[in-house]
């Protein structure tokens, strides 16, 4: 057992609130890609200050290594009823019948688990299908093979070589619960990475949405590396913190990859004790597995790790205490009080310090959560 574990076990959750009012949780993107605002903390010096997502360029060196997520988010929020003979849709609290279903990983070929909602209502053996709006034509069946706690579900789906293709057409993008409206089709684009690639996603990867191009061009030619892994966001994201003590946390595990040119390209930067700027809590926690199950007995940060290309599930959880062994900076959008997303921040700027820096974002008026503004922490 890890030093970090004994010393953090005991912890509150609550030991990780503040205060946010709620009209700073962004409903929608800025105008324009790459406005948003960044506040830059120097973790070391427990110093922070007001800057812009387009200064990122200038704040990166030469020869630092940038990781990016490259997992794509499906329309994975769908519609469904129940297939003839199940029980009575008149029992659903929606007069329409209408189950909401988000997909939050798939497990196989045809299975997915699922957030199902109103889930008391649907069971093992019912069958649910999914059509276009106006048009009663099911164009996927499902069937429920098993259920687990607060709605999750898990699913079979009648077999077919068009899924993405009709997940394409009938579902809704998976916006987060805290923004109050539906999805558009601005959020077809918006509520995406520009460098997205593999699908698989019930949410996005939210720091890199501040992204384009033209500052991915801006920090290659600064002579920034940059690489990518990709780390299908899951039912972790969507579900909140029912526990009291960060003792009692344990997260859901969700699907990544480790390519052979980003092995390669880390392993060089960990050798030569560049810096490696994770982009996201998605990119860090993939990372930091990475190094926990490679060949080596080192544990200091940047000392004798050898990372290599695999795939593979991870459920790790990293809170204050944790020793980072990969990552040198972070690039992170502002998360929930009380998160598990949270909690990774603090591990690696303190939590006193992110703490400080949240009460100034909320002072300063920053956007949060998905759709809000960011930070970056070095």
């Amino acid at each position: 057992m890890h030093r970090y574990d004994l010393e953090w076990k005991a912890v509150r959750v609550d030991a990780f609130h503040f205060d946010l009012p709620e009209e700073l949780i962004a409903q929608a993107p800025p105008p324009v890609r790459g406005l948003s605002r960044m506040l830059v903390l120097d973790r070391r010096r427990r110093e922070h200050r007001d800057s812009f997502f387009r200064d990122l360029p200038e704040l990166l060196s030469p020869g630092d290594l940038l990781v990016l997520n490259d997992s794509r988010v499906i329309p994975a929020r769908l519609y469904a009823t129940r297939a003839r003979g199940a029980s009575t849709q008149a029992s659903s609290p929606d007069p329409t019948g209408r189950i909401e279903v988000l997909l939050t990983q798939q497990l196989g070929p045809q299975e997915w688990t699922a957030l199902v909602r109103p889930g008391r209502k649907v069971q093992v053996g019912e069958r649910l299908q999914f059509a276009a709006a106006g048009d009663p034509t099911p164009l996927l069946e499902a069937e429920v093979i098993e259920a687990g706690e607060f709605g999750e579900r898990t699913l079979r789906f009648a077999p077919t070589t068009e899924f993405l293709g009709i997940l394409d057409r009938i579902g809704h993008m998976p916006l987060p619960p805290y923004i109050h409206r539906e999805d558009t089709a601005e959020d077809r684009d918006r509520y995406q990475t520009v460098f997205s690639h593999e699908p698989g996603s019930a949410a996005a990867p939210t720091a890199g949405l501040h992204f384009t191009p033209e500052i991915l061009e801006q920090i290659r030619a600064r002579g920034v590396e940059i690489a990518t892994v990709t780390l299908h966001v899951g039912l972790g994201t969507f579900q909140p913190v029912r526990a009291e003590t960060v003792e009692e946390i344990h997260l859901h595990s969700e699907r990544y990859t480790l390519p052979e040119a980003t092995a390669e390209a880390l392993n060089r930067a960990l050798r030569k004790r560049r810096r490696i700027i994770a982009a996201g809590t998605t990119t860090t926690r993939t990372l930091e597995h990475c190094a926990h199950i490679a060949s080596s007995d080192a544990f200091e940060p940047h000392a004798g790790l050898t990372l290599h290309p695999h795939s593979g599930e991870t459920s790790i959880f990293l809170h204050p205490g944790y020793e980072f062994r990969v990552i040198s900076g972070l690039l992170t959008n502002f998360h929930l009080p009380q998160s598990t997303l949270l909690m990774l921040v603090s591990a690696f700027a303190g939590r006193e310090t992110v703490l400080a820096a949240y009460a100034h974002a909320v002072r300063e008026r920053y956007r949060f959560f998905s759709y809000g503004d960011c930070m970056l922490i070095l």
